[in-house]
């Protein structure tokens, strides 16, 4: 049984990582653009004005204050909510995926996500110093987000290769074979997004609340 349980993930990971080395190009790029977000969201931070950053302060203080207060958190009200978001996030890339006209909106989607991670990072940072910002950080959004970003890459990337093969080859059958390809990814990604759902509202709010009290 071990044997076989080992050859199964060495059999997985040899499909990973010979699926990335054929695509390293497109991953390349996406994680460059992923990048760029992430320090368009830092900028932006760092050149708001005072009044801006002030509403800021008071956001994620009074956040903080309410937590400290004994703030009840509906765990399953959250896990919908985050459920529902991360749905409607594969849902609209799956079907801009099928559009010729859909890549560069899942590229927006892709550049968006990163820039809000790049403006929260430096957001917290800012307002409650480095020290308190890297706790509240790693107890709010580091473990998810562990998921989420290599999913949301990773949806890029199906989504680019969808198109690729509609433009290279427009034959009916190879077309249907990628949709069925790119469906069958989309529902393995949003059931690891369910778990990572699962890790934000079980785990991370748990952590948080145990670490508030030292922010």
């Amino acid at each position: 049984m071990r044997e076989k349980r080992k050859g199964r993930k060495s059999d997985l990971k040899s499909v990973i990582l010979n699926h990335v080395y054929k695509n390293i190009k497109i991953y390349a790029v996406i994680i460059l653009l992923f990048i760029i977000g992430i320090i368009l969201g830092v900028i932006f931070v760092n050149n708001i004005n005072e009044p801006e950053l002030t509403e800021v302060n008071e956001y994620i203080m009074g956040f903080i204050n309410s937590l400290k207060q004994d703030y009840h958190i509906d765990k399953i009200q959250l896990l919908k909510k985050c459920l529902l978001d991360n749905l409607l996030l594969i849902l609209s890339m799956w079907f801009l995926g099928l559009a010729v006209v859909g890549i560069p909106i899942v590229l927006g989607i892709l550049i968006y996500r990163s820039f809000c991670i790049g403006y929260t990072v430096s957001a917290v940072i800012a307002v409650l110093g480095t020290q308190k910002g890297i706790i509240f950080l790693l107890s709010t959004i580091f473990l998810h987000n562990l998921i989420f970003i290599p999913v949301i890459i990773f949806m890029t990337v199906s989504c680019i290769k969808l198109y690729k093969s509609i433009m290279k080859d427009k034959r009916r059958e190879n077309i249907k074979i990628e949709i069925i390809r790119h469906t069958i990814i989309s529902i393995i990604l949003f059931l690891l997004l369910c778990i990572s759902s699962l890790i934000e509202v079980y785990v991370s709010t748990n952590i948080l609340m145990l670490t508030i009290s030292s922010i």
